[in-house]
């Protein structure tokens, strides 16, 4: 009698935690990152009235007769299914897309989250919300090595790109065949000293017979004035008298020198022109009536600070600069484990450690070795199902009120029994 009374006195303890799980996962239900918890039930050890007989050729054998003795809570699990993505548009906000953990150095000890809302703090530490240090890998002069071990990783407030002198200018397009002779057509660029100022450099190209042109510079002085001032010559260019063939095609030489010393800023160092090959997109050609030439781009930069970053899918951080430059400032790592429910949460419901059941920490590259992908500006939300949850509301309660059933029934026939004695 007493057996059924304590084995629904289990069931009434197993319950309650189940609600308890339960109320956990709808109290997180808007909680970045939450994983919900799922509670599995076993039967506790059983009492064996009659063991099991032997089948002998005079009679059949006979099944064992057992009485259990409750129920307990076998496992709490959490699921780890993939959380629904919201869009934040901050650029400190980080979602994963797959399988994977962000690492974060909380207080010295290795912790783990899907939770990506991060900051960044007085020291330009990028940090989670309880002051984790998200690690990863630091670009070092705009290279990032992710061999190496990982550490915190910095966003560079103020950071300056330095100035890069232009060396190279790239020049292609179309001059006009029909053109009478002594036609110019002028293409302009601003190119960078050494100190990241800008100088306007003007390509001059000048028809000088049937399918040739010469090519000469001037330049914009911090007075505004056109140097060489016209009608002076501008300043030739070595190999700048052009040739096209029947064709249309360049036949001379398509690399071009501007002497030292032209440009103020420049010193002694020269500045190469590259028209491009025949078979290159965008090369110099001579057709019809289409004037089209062009400076296409030019390798020199002014000095830019930072002004902002973004994130990519592998998790590189890339910024952005004031002189419309980027670069690489770091790179998020991702971790994955063999067994991730056999973690355990640490420091809030969105914080893990690792444990000996949930396997060593792979650490790598998102999108590599399984781990999933970064969606930037974007917040993973908790994967709890409402639907689900109300509806083991509903089975926690009922078998709740089972068990107190079965405890109510069994006091009812206990009191029979002192009843028999009146």
């Amino acid at each position: 009698m007493l057996r059924s009374m304590f084995a629904a006195i289990s069931g009434l303890r197993n319950h309650q935690t189940m609600m308890d799980v339960v109320g956990n996962n709808i109290a997180n239900v808007n909680t970045t990152g939450f994983k919900g918890s799922n509670i599995v039930f076993s039967e506790v050890l059983s009492q064996t009235i009659r063991g099991a007989g032997a089948a002998s050729a005079n009679g059949g054998g006979s099944n064992p007769t057992q009485v259990g003795l409750g129920s307990r809570v076998s496992a709490i699990t959490s699921s780890f299914s993939q959380g629904a993505l919201q869009r934040t548009n901050r650029s400190t906000d980080f979602a994963i897309q797959g399988d994977g953990f962000f690492a974060l150095d909380q207080g010295g000890e290795r912790l783990y989250t899907r939770s990506g809302s991060f900051s960044v703090d007085a020291l330009g530490r990028l940090v989670s919300q309880d002051g984790g240090l998200v690690q990863g890998w630091q670009a070092k002069a705009g290279q990032v090595i992710t061999t190496g071990p990982v550490g915190q990783i910095v966003i560079p407030v103020g950071d300056l790109i330095p100035p890069q002198r232009t060396g190279v200018i790239n020049v292609g397009g179309n001059l006009p065949s029909d053109a009478d002779v002594g036609t110019t057509v002028v293409a302009a660029v601003d190119v960078f000293d050494g100190q990241g100022s800008p100088v306007n450099l003007r390509f001059e190209f000048t028809k000088t017979g049937i399918d040739a042109w010469d090519v000469a510079a001037r330049y914009v002085d911090s007075s505004g004035v056109l140097q060489p001032t016209p009608p002076a010559a501008a300043q030739a260019i070595t190999n700048g008298s052009l040739t096209f063939g029947a064709d249309g095609s360049l036949t001379s030489s398509s690399s071009l020198t501007l002497p030292a010393g032209f440009l103020p800023g420049f010193g002694s160092d020269p500045v190469a022109i590259a028209l491009g090959a025949v078979d290159e997109p965008n090369h110099l050609s001579q057709y019809g009536k289409l004037t089209s030439v062009a400076v296409l781009d030019q390798d020199g930069q002014s000095a830019g600070s930072l002004q902002g970053f973004s994130v990519s899918q592998d998790g590189l951080l890339v910024g952005s600069y004031t002189n419309g430059r980027t670069r690489p400032i770091g790179q998020l790592a991702i971790t994955n484990f063999a067994n991730p429910e056999g973690m355990e949460k640490a420091g809030g419901s969105t914080n893990y450690r690792a444990t000996v059941n949930s396997g060593l920490p792979q650490m790598g590259v998102p999108g590599s070795g399984g781990r999933g992908f970064i969606a930037g500006g974007t917040l993973e939300m908790s994967n709890v199902d409402l639907a689900q949850e109300f509806t083991n509301l509903i089975i926690a309660q009922r078998g709740f009120q089972a068990n107190s059933r079965v405890v109510t029934t069994s006091d009812e026939m206990l009191q029979e029994v002192v009843n028999l004695k009146r």
